[in-house]
């Protein structure tokens, strides 16, 4: 566990709160939880990626055990969309949860897959909530709100309870021309302004981007351009599910006179789903990816995965060389379609560095315009506001610095702030909404289908072998103690293998005679003693401090 707040506060029966369990203070990793008289409701479940700062792991998402201990006043789990950060850590977490799944078509759809995969599709039961429809799970009656995003068929949710009604927006923009599905519903937020709201729960991703998003239509059509005037091979990253940017990236494609290969496992899933409820309906099969290798390299377009710079994504491999159907370099190009998310920056450069040496020409967002985000803007935000006038806000899905900005932009439009971060408790009613009390919180490693603390032994030594290495020392000794042969000392990393069975083993026969002989006779003294003569070696050599692993054999 992250932390543990223990303020015992209210008595939880009889009120309406707002508990963050994950992606309040952080991007991903989004799990919300609503307390009405006892009950709970889940909104969205999803992985958040390890980065710089959790070189540990690639994929972690949040500690569920605070709701899994309460599972028994669990009614649901409702999904606004089918992005990671939101329904990633299902297939992972639903054990734990066990109950009943709301969502729309297409996020049904990819959820089923992933369940599937996890072997717990049997087990769980998902209710396929028609998109812009309203159900009742326990005492909270639930509309779905349709809402543009970077992928279809996202949905803000209205909750409605005998304490007043609350929006949750989840993911959202005011677009237009959003290409897949039609613009934000703004005449259904004024209904509900016109209702009366309690307060907003509100997407702060770009809270701190004046003006507008943009548009999906501008970059479908800069795309088209782009492409169309490029010659060799061309390979456009972006996130699986953001349908609309496949179907522009496979248009400019047929335009330019291209064949389209899908390189990457969840990106096709995606289109499997997408081609199941209906989208994609102009979009000819992709070529497959082991087809694609003998096109010549002015007919061939790939969209691939990889654009966070995830170490076994498509364009991973690609751009390391090591991909069995592909290799790039020089005279091809590399779009970026897609934004960095905080963290994944060191990857996603590392990674465009070494198409560069490749001889890949590389284009992102930054110098040609080829993404648009999926989130508001501040002119979007007060638009928002305009339209649901709620009493109170509550800024989410962002770190600190965009619920801050977030904050001023609500005291701005006149609606009262309220800051939480994952673990607090917002009591909407009765009384004056407020933070009441905090609960635990924290963060599982997602670990080749395992799920580890973050901070238990396991990663903590995983970190420590990162930045400092392991040692590990064999050896035999008698019933006295006394070291039989040449210990034989590794350290991968650390040291070269003769180092190990020169001078270090020497200096650790000398420490081991010289220790008392009833510590010599007790196998973990023993093994103690070893660890800390090894720790202190290679700290004076290397300034390090390794993990030290010993195995003592008695003969």
């Amino acid at each position: 566990m992250d932390e543990y707040r223990t303020t015992a506060g209210p008595d939880p029966t009889g009120d309406l709160a707002f508990i963050p369990l994950g992606g309040t203070g952080e991007i991903g990793m989004n799990l919300n939880v609503y307390r009405c008289d006892g009950a709970l409701l889940a909104i969205d479940c999803g992985i958040g990626f390890g980065g710089a700062e959790h070189p540990e792991t690639e994929i972690m998402c949040p500690d569920p055990a605070w709701l899994a201990d309460r599972r028994d006043k669990l009614t649901g789990l409702v999904i606004t969309h089918a992005h990671e950060d939101h329904v990633g850590a299902v297939a992972h977490l639903w054990p734990m949860l066990r109950c009943p799944i709301y969502a729309s078509p297409f996020a049904s759809a990819v959820l089923r897959r992933k369940l599937a995969e996890a072997g717990h599709l049997g087990d769980v039961k998902i209710v396929t909530v028609p998109l812009c429809g309203r159900f009742v799970v326990g005492p909270f009656d639930l509309e779905f709100l349709h809402v543009s995003h970077s992928i279809p068929e996202a949905q803000a949710l209205a909750i409605r309870t005998r304490h007043g009604v609350l929006v949750h927006t989840g993911d959202w923009k005011l677009d237009p021309d959003p290409l897949i599905g039609g613009p934000t519903d703004e005449a259904a937020f004024a209904r509900l302004g016109d209702e009366g709201v309690l307060a907003m729960i509100c997407d702060s991703t770009n809270a701190m981007v004046e003006g507008h998003s943009g548009s999906e239509a501008d970059v479908r059509r800069n795309l088209a351009a782009i492409i169309r005037g490029l010659s060799g091979r061309v390979a456009v990253a972006c996130f699986a599910t953001n349908l609309a940017r496949v179907e522009s990236v496979a248009l400019a494609g047929q335009a330019a006179g291209r064949q389209v290969a899908l390189f990457g496992r969840s990106l096709r899933n995606a289109v499997t789903a997408a081609r199941d409820c209906g989208y994609l309906r102009e979009i000819p099969e992709f070529l497959a990816e082991e087809d694609a290798g003998y096109l010549p390299d002015d007919n061939l377009l790939v969209i691939c995965t990889g654009s966070q710079g995830e170490p076994r994504s498509a364009l991973s491999r690609i751009a390391a060389d090591t991909h069995s159907q592909i290799a790039l370099g020089e005279g091809d190009t590399v779009i970026f379609s897609s934004r960095m998310i905080p963290g994944n920056e060191r990857g996603i450069l590392r990674m465009q560095d070494q198409l560069a040496r490749r001889g890949c020409r590389v284009m992102t967002a930054d110098d040609h315009m080829v993404h648009v985000s999926g989130h508001p803007a501040r002119d979007e935000l007060k638009r928002l506001y305009a339209l649901v006038r709620p009493r109170f806000a509550v800024p989410v899905h962002g770190e600190w610095r965009h619920l801050q900005e977030h904050a001023a932009l609500m005291r701005e439009v006149q609606v009262t702030p309220i800051l939480v971060e994952d673990g607090d408790v917002v009591r909407f009613s009765p009384g004056k909404p407020d933070v009441v009390e905090g609960v635990p919180t924290g963060r599982l490693a997602v670990d080749e289908g395992r799920l580890l603390p973050l901070s238990g032994s396991v990663l903590a030594a995983r970190k420590r072998m990162l930045g400092n290495g392991v040692v590990i020392a064999s050896l035999a000794v008698d019933p006295t103690g006394r070291v039989l042969g040449t210990p034989q000392i590794s350290a991968p990393g650390l040291l070269e293998a003769e180092e190990g069975s020169g001078p270090l083993a020497s200096e650790l026969i000398r420490a081991i005679a010289a220790l008392p002989s009833a510590l010599r006779r007790e196998d973990d003294a023993l093994r103690e003693a070893v660890r800390a003569v090894l720790r202190k070696a290679i700290g004076r050599r290397l300034r390090k401090r390794p993990l030290v692993e010993v195995h003592l054999l008695r003969v």
